[in-house]
């Protein structure tokens, strides 16, 4: 299924039901008055968070969604019955917004968690109501109100602790798999994750959420590539692993890749280029045994880089027991600051 990270919908509440003009009529009672009930109110609109849903895709083929509306009273003094407020399911993590105003209407962040994002229409009033001491035959009522109609633009954060940075085919995916009960696909060529794959990792009864961003490449923050459109991913994580390809096919420097990603995040948003990130040299298998270590120290010289850093195959498993364990660790300390 093709991920989809926004979708902009139309929701509207349903109008209330519009009272009745109605006299009883019973034998022997010639003048019963007024028995017009009222109408029902319209039905609202919810977002509701559901956790078994991971995209937006179902918005692409359905935009537009109408609550029910109230029904309209009726004679002996029946109210209308009011309408089923309409449930929209989204992923956890969709914030979203009124695309007319731009007014950020809420964040469900909690499974479960639900939003009302159009009220229903009031109910009309029945000729009942307006029966008095002068009046004893009134013909008046009122009409239900229509229901709020409003453009949602919703956009989807995906809701990790950890998100695997790199540029294309740098191993991310593999890693994913080495660490996790995750199976996305894997390919030697560019782009082969077009949508992000969440995998929980655990240990023993410690776990944590990994998500893999697609590739980002030079330009990514001005929209090349696949990379602005989810570079927002990375948002919520606390910890961002950045995975270089020691070896990559290209040849090309694996500090020129470090420094493309550091310059794209800071392009994207500077707080979240400050944020936690460690260093994960990938693809040591691909090295003898006696050159790793000097390998790996040496470009990490060469970076000037000061925080943690791992040497890892993500294809044999090798060192990647030692770096779970570390970012458990992490995780298990107080935040700083919480994640944007």
């Amino acid at each position: 299924m093709k991920f989809v990270d926004e979708a902009i919908i139309r929701v509207e509440a349903g109008r209330g039901g519009h009272g009745c003009v109605s006299f009883r009529r019973e034998k022997f009672i010639p003048f019963g008055g007024p028995d017009g009930g009222d109408g029902g109110n319209g039905a609202s609109v919810y977002l509701a968070a559901d956790p078994a849903l991971t995209t937006l895709v179902d918005f692409r083929y359905k935009r537009l969604f109408r609550a029910q509306r109230g029904q309209d009273g009726m004679g002996a003094n029946c109210t209308g019955r009011s309408g089923t407020d309409l449930e929209i399911r989204v992923p956890v993590g969709t914030i979203v917004t009124d695309a007319g105003t731009e007014e950020i209407l809420g964040d469900l962040v909690e499974p479960g968690q639900r939003l009302k994002v159009a009220h229903g229409g009031r109910h009309g009033l029945g000729n009942t109501r307006f029966k008095s001491s002068t009046n004893r035959a009134p013909r008046r009522t009122t009409q239900g109100t229509e229901g709020e109609a409003r453009d949602l633009r919703m956009e989807l954060k995906m809701l990790a602790d950890v998100g695997l940075l790199g540029l294309p085919n740098a191993g991310k995916s593999t890693l994913l798999r080495a660490v996790s009960a995750a199976r996305p696909k894997i390919a030697d060529y560019p782009f082969t994750t077009l949508y992000p794959h969440l995998g929980v990792v655990r240990i023993g009864e410690q776990g944590f959420v990994m998500a893999d961003i697609p590739g980002l490449i030079e330009g990514a923050a001005e929209g090349a590539g696949l990379g602005l459109r989810f570079l927002r991913h990375v948002a919520r994580t606390r910890l961002l692993l950045q995975v270089i390809d020691l070896l990559p096919v290209d040849d090309s420097d694996p500090v020129v890749a470090v420094r493309t990603i550091a310059a794209e995040l800071e392009r994207f948003n500077p707080e979240l280029a400050r944020r936690e990130r460690w260093l994960v040299l990938n693809k040591t298998d691909l090295l003898a045994p006696e050159a790793r270590e000097g390998h790996c120290r040496a470009l990490v010289e060469r970076l000037g880089w000061s925080g943690p850093w791992f040497a890892v195959s993500a294809a044999t498993g090798a060192g990647t027991r030692e770096l779970v364990g570390a970012v458990l660790r992490h995780l298990a300390e107080p935040p700083a600051a919480g994640p944007a």
